[in-house]
């Protein structure tokens, strides 16, 4: 496993493990799930990777419990991050729903503490003072953002007068927009950007086609799966699969390896099992050629999804079967 080069108490995998499955069953991944989480948790933990990161909304608490529970003693020994959902995000808010989510976690202090998204009637400056008030106490180690733009990312870590060590976001070879500002501000800034659905749930994965829609509510939500898209995709998981003979490895591994090119980046993929799993951690191992990454990048750009409004009917009528 390789690590950030950042001056963290903890060292944080390139990889880590996103768990918004846990607890949740909108996946689809059926009610043996649970017991099969633990199993991922602790491989993962054996293979090295050292970023746990959950949300109080994920199963809506049950994600927290799970993780837990899965870590046991090794809790101390990697980075526990979660997340607040900012409904009301004011800094009593904040103080009180990191106690709630440090009981479920079954820890002592959060490593990474993180707002899900920005509220736009709720200024950061509350917020962070609460996010301030944790860290002074030690129930947060790191305070995080997730979803936010680059200036407000800046305005929030000037409203804790600390640091705002990550920016969670949506970031992947088809949502390659943190590449324009994001990255950049990171890696000059010693800051960290956490890409959440690296793999596009599973859209890069080339596993999926037109012929073969994937199942789960979630993926059914997701524009990138309607017939049209995956078609239009096409081109993108050939280039994928060719730089994965190259290298003797999947598609998925592949996107992710691109990624991890880019400096200050740590990939969350999640994981319906333990193979899954070792599949992802060992992409972190693997070492893109130039002309490689510059081929999936132009690929990455020829890719034209319909997504917006315009997808709007076509995944109304994919939901009603027609």
């Amino acid at each position: 496993m390789r690590y950030v080069p950042l001056d963290t108490p903890k060292p944080l995998s390139v990889i880590g493990l996103g768990t918004w499955q846990f607890g949740s069953r909108e996946w689809g991944y059926g009610p043996d799930y649970e017991r099969q989480a633990a199993q991922i948790v602790r491989r993962a933990v054996d293979l090295g990777v050292t970023l746990f990161d959950t949300a109080e909304m994920y199963g809506f608490g049950r994600s927290e419990r799970i993780l837990g529970a899965a870590l046991g003693d090794d809790r101390a020994k990697v980075v526990v991050a979660s997340k607040i959902y900012p409904i009301f995000p004011v800094a009593p808010v904040v103080e009180q729903r990191a106690v709630a989510s440090a009981a479920r976690l079954g820890v002592t202090s959060i490593g990474l503490y993180q707002v899900h998204q920005p509220n736009p009637l709720v200024a950061d400056r509350t917020t962070m003072r609460g996010m301030r008030a944790l860290q002074d106490v030690g129930l947060v180690g790191e305070v995080g953002v997730s979803n936010y733009s680059l200036r407000r990312w800046q305005l929030a870590e000037a409203a804790l007068g600390r640091r705002v060590l990550s920016n969670q976001v949506r970031y992947s070879m088809v949502d390659r927009r943190p590449e324009d500002d994001l990255l950049p501000y990171a890696r000059q800034a010693g800051r960290l950007v956490i890409a959440y659905s690296p793999l596009a749930q599973g859209f890069l994965s080339g596993r999926y086609d037109a012929t073969n829609p994937p199942g789960g509510a979630a993926r059914r939500a997701n524009p990138y799966f309607l017939p049209e898209n995956l078609e239009r995709g096409a081109a993108l998981i050939e280039t994928l699969r060719q730089v994965a003979d190259a290298h003797d490895a999947t598609p998925s591994q592949i996107a992710l390896a691109y990624l991890l090119r880019h400096p200050n980046v740590v990939a969350i993929p999640g994981a319906s099992g333990v193979e899954q799993l070792e599949r992802n951690v060992a992409a972190a191992e693997i070492e893109l050629a130039d002309d490689e990454d510059a081929a999936l990048a132009a690929a990455a750009r020829a890719f034209r999804p319909i997504t917006g409004v315009a997808a709007l009917p076509r995944l109304l009528r994919a939901r009603a079967g027609r």
